[in-house]
């Protein structure tokens, strides 16, 4: 599904407003006479004009995004950003268990305050979003060493997911045999009753078996329309007899969420990602909507040739863990 978490109203790009200024100041005093109290302006905290004060930045940002009185608001600390001139802070607004963070830049003056995303010109125009998303020891196909990196944020119980995640598994290795790796990230909705326990059960499940993960991931969305929170644990009982998983280890592994840690901590990147529905596809960083697969491919098609000469994305600085063993072919 892809409900909007908060009305955040961003758009592309960049925005610039003004802020509104402090009180004036007091007037000099007129032929030298005493000036009377009542005129005197407001103190402000020391060292903070209207800009820097985080509950006039607050206040300013709940009216500018309508934001209602039940939305948490956390304005973080202000530090130097990247550009001169420029702070930069962190608020993390939330309502219930849905959550949005997001970056702001504020002149040195607190005068005006700027919303988008900063690119360095060497470098790739997503390395920020890049630097974020983990793919170490994460649920994948394709190429090691793949100029394209796709990642997937999902849920599988989400109608959506299992359209894109059909999309991907159909299309990619046969379109892409050696230039994209995919990478499978978990991201259960709350309002999904068993996307969470799959989420858990399918961490258990690539513990044991990298390869058996994709069997459930694939089975999970092909028989999304018949599993329910009652009945999910049964339908799972039998899927994986042809692979090389211990079933008391999985129980045991389901029935403590030993992997519900890794799940989270998949949600907690998301988050800091901007994820805030399902599917959310990050091409070498780029993020893209759940858009059919001729325009997917375009995206993909285009930054395989921006590699080319570029290679500043993809997987060019790591590679698959391996355990000694046999040659990947005889795997």
């Amino acid at each position: 599904m892809r409900p909007r978490v908060l009305a955040l109203a961003f758009g592309l790009g960049l925005a610039l407003w003004s802020l509104p200024q402090g009180p004036a100041p007091a007037q000099p005093p007129v032929k030298k006479a005493a000036p009377k109290k009542s005129a005197a302006a407001p103190a402000r905290p020391a060292g903070e004009k209207s800009g820097l004060n985080k509950q006039h930045l607050e206040g300013y940002l709940r009216h500018m995004y309508l934001w209602a009185p039940q939305v948490k608001v956390e304005v973080g600390d202000f530090t130097p950003s990247p550009v001169a001139g420029l702070l930069q802070i962190t608020v993390r607004a939330s309502f219930g268990p849905n959550t949005e963070q997001m970056t702001f830049y504020v002149s040195a003056d607190g005068k005006h305050i700027l919303a988008g995303n900063l690119h360095q010109a060497a470098e790739h125009p997503f390395r920020g979003d890049i630097s974020k998303i983990t793919t170490s020891l994460q649920p994948s196909f394709g190429t090691p060493g793949a100029s394209v990196v796709l990642v997937n944020f999902s849920d599988f119980q989400c109608p959506h997911c299992r359209d894109e995640a059909k999309v991907l598994r159909e299309n990619i290795l046969k379109a892409y045999p050696t230039q994209v790796r995919v990478y499978f990230k978990d991201f259960p909705l709350s309002n999904h009753d068993w996307a969470r326990a799959a989420a858990i059960a399918g961490r258990c499940i690539f513990r044991q078996d990298p390869l058996a993960f994709w069997t459930f991931h694939d089975w999970a969305f092909d028989k999304q329309a018949e599993i329910n929170a009652a009945n999910f644990r049964e339908k799972l009982t039998g899927i994986l007899k042809d692979k090389e998983i211990d079933p008391l280890q999985l129980n045991r592994c389901i029935d403590k969420r030993e992997t519900e840690a890794e799940v989270d901590k998949q949600i907690v990147e998301g988050r800091s990602l901007r994820v805030n529905s399902t599917p959310t596809v990050f091409i070498n960083g780029r993020r893209v909507g759940n858009v059919p697969w001729p325009t997917l491919q375009q995206y993909i098609d285009r930054e395989i040739e921006y590699q080319k000469t570029a290679k500043n994305a993809g997987e060019q600085e790591c590679c698959e863990v391996r355990l000694p063993g046999l040659p990947a072919g005889n795997r």
